[in-house]
């Protein structure tokens, strides 16, 4: 819905077909070269015809004088296919952000209440990459089983020393190869540069479920870039995450009581992709020249991010703690 903020009508934004299709990645890189966003774009306001800079990977943001929603055209030639649209408000995100700061022990005060003052969250549609593929892995390493031993061991018995047989744990290794096969659906890997791809991961998962195709009226009103990240450089990443659930598929063919993976090599088959945009409330809060960064997922709330603690608080605790200690151990020897 697009909502005026003069005269307050609404628009339903029309709903296209949400029947998404998946790109072939070797076919993609095969026909795309491609280049680094260097240069700011040149923005004109339609509403106040100001002329302003924005970073390169810019799609959506505000004029800055007269804040009116401003867009760009995409500069890569993989424009983003889809996006979920935001469901949390930034109201709704503020409370959610307060609610998960008042639950942080010895978080300093001013970081409580900076949250609480009227400072606003800003809206950003990320751009991410969603890759399928069937992997096909051979591997090498060693399966261990355990037995037991009885093995004599000197003790204490009543001061004297005494033998006793005792039952030691043993693994007997045995050399494995085998291979094995995992289909991969919706790895989702950040594409942009501007935040830490391991906080954007730690507000998923997402609902993607409900992604529409990609509509320009999606963005007005909130920020949006276009990936940074190329897509061969997101499949590395892909790979990586993968390659943990491979490790584990092959720990189960292993099987036994304990294993060793000393090798392995991946095929990645039938590779496709989508280029997405996903929604999140972002906000900044710095604090003994330190910066620190919160996401709020923006379809399901989800929050995250690094907290600052209060030494005063910690040591305030603690020396309350011994001074309880050494009261009570006082009491203790007054009626001992």
């Amino acid at each position: 819905m697009l909502k005026c903020d003069f005269c307050m009508s609404e628009t339903p934004i029309s709903q296209g077909d949400t029947e998404l299709k998946s790109y072939d990645y070797l076919k993609s890189l095969s026909h795309i070269d491609e280049q680094t966003l260097q240069e700011a774009r040149e923005v004109s306001c339609k509403k106040c015809g100001a002329t302003f800079s924005t970073e390169p990977s810019v799609i959506s943001t505000h004029c800055p004088y007269c804040q009116t929603p401003t867009m760009t055209k995409f500069y890569h030639k993989i424009q983003s296919h889809a996006l979920l649209p935001f469901v949390i408000t930034q109201k709704e995100a503020k409370v959610r952000l307060q609610r998960w700061i008042g639950s942080l022990w010895f978080a300093p005060t001013v970081f409580t209440k900076y949250f609480k003052s009227r400072e606003q969250l800003i809206g950003y549609y990320i751009p991410h990459w969603d890759y399928s593929s069937d992997t096909y892995t051979d591997y090498r390493g060693m399966r261990g089983d355990k037995y037991f031993v009885t093995v004599p061991r000197t003790v204490m018995r009543d001061g004297k020393e005494v033998q006793e047989l005792v039952k030691e744990t043993r693994i007997n290794w045995t050399a494995v190869s085998g291979s094995v096969t995992v289909e991969f659906d919706e790895v989702l890997i950040s594409a942009t540069e501007h935040l830490p791809r391991e906080l954007l991961d730690s507000v998923s998962p997402w609902n993607t479920e409900d992604l529409q195709s990609f509509d320009y009226a999606y963005l007005s009103g909130f920020e949006a870039q276009e990936y940074t990240t190329s897509l061969e450089q997101g499949f590395d990443y892909a790979k990586t995450k993968m390659e943990s659930t491979i490790k584990q598929k092959i720990r189960a063919d292993i099987g036994g009581d304990q294993q060793q993976i000393h090798s392995l090599d991946t095929r990645y088959d039938e590779i496709a992709y989508i280029n997405l945009l996903l929604p999140i409330w972002t906000a900044t809060f710095k604090w003994k020249n330190k910066v620190y960064r919160y996401v709020i997922n923006g379809q399901t709330g989800r929050v995250s991010g690094a907290r600052p603690y209060s030494i005063v608080k910690i040591f305030f605790l603690v020396g309350t703690i011994a001074l309880l200690l050494a009261a009570a151990l006082y009491y203790d020897h007054l009626h001992n």
